[in-house]
């Protein structure tokens, strides 16, 4: 009788006692699967930032070769990169990790999709897998605009405020550029524009999800300048060229993503 009383969650049941266990169990898989999916990201993390500290060197070089090219076509034929003790070593352990998360950027997205892939319909995973191999593609492009255009503008646009100033002046003038302060320049912008080309693929995953539609970002295009070169004044170098350039290309790709909503609308109703 006084069993019968008692609140169920209270009965010492050994139904209830494995309902319990059983509602563990998931539990820990699931820690378990996200331990050793966070262990291969870190693994590969770690051995790929190994290969680029190896190669730091030509991969600086590579990075430096927009500032060589600018100072050439300013008619500058010395290229000075100055810099600190130590300085050059950390820089090189800065850039060797940039370029670690670059390159194991799609395993770590991969295993991403893989946690998350069994909660998922088969369907939403089909949907998903497109986007999944664009934003590696389009982080790289967004890198490799900067590196050919991008950098090459701004550093074009530095020197051509040196040679103005040296215009009618009793002293020279001379861009002294460090190597830490090149490296976080390069890096900030390549990060910058390497996210910027997100954008599309975010605002389609959105659109598929039913969250917007073209209609919402087209009523919201002024807003969103705003906030674009808000986001871009953050992400950039304090100079104007380098936020401009960022917030144009933001704003190109978030008309790109407003025809790219509309098709995905239309393959959706189809």
């Amino acid at each position: 009788m006084a069993e019968d009383t008692l609140p169920p969650d209270l009965i010492d049941d050994d139904d209830g006692a494995s309902v319990i266990e059983d509602s563990r169990a998931p539990l820990i898989e699931h820690l378990t699967e996200l331990r050793n999916r966070l262990l291969i990201v870190v693994g590969v993390l770690a051995v790929t930032f190994v290969l680029c500290f190896l190669v730091s060197a030509p991969l600086y070089n590579l990075l430096t070769l927009p500032y060589v090219t600018a100072l050439e076509q300013a008619g500058q034929e010395d290229a000075v990169l100055n810099y600190f003790p130590l300085e050059l070593f950390f820089a090189q352990v800065k850039l060797s990790f940039f370029a670690a998360l670059m390159i194991s950027f799609p395993i770590t997205a991969y295993q991403l999709y893989a946690f998350v892939a069994p909660g998922l319909y088969k369907s939403e995973r089909r949907a998903i897998l497109p986007f999944l191999f664009a934003m590696p593609v389009l982080f790289i492009l967004g890198i490799a605009l900067v590196h050919q255009m991008i950098l090459p503008l701004v550093l074009d646009f530095a020197l051509g405020i040196e040679n103005r100033a040296e215009e009618g002046a009793q002293a020279s003038y001379n861009l002294f550029v460090k190597v830490g302060d090149y490296l976080n320049l390069a890096v900030s912008l390549m990060i910058g524009f390497g996210f910027a080309f997100q954008l599309p693929v975010v605002l389609m995953l959105l659109g598929q999800a039913g969250l917007i539609d073209d209609k919402f970002l087209v009523k919201n295009r002024r807003y969103a300048i705003v906030l674009i070169f808000l986001v871009a004044a953050f992400l950039t170098p304090p100079d104007p060229m380098s936020q401009i350039a960022l917030g144009g290309t933001i704003l190109l790709l978030y008309e790109i993503a407003i025809w790219g909503v509309r098709w995905t609308q239309r393959k959706k109703a189809a």
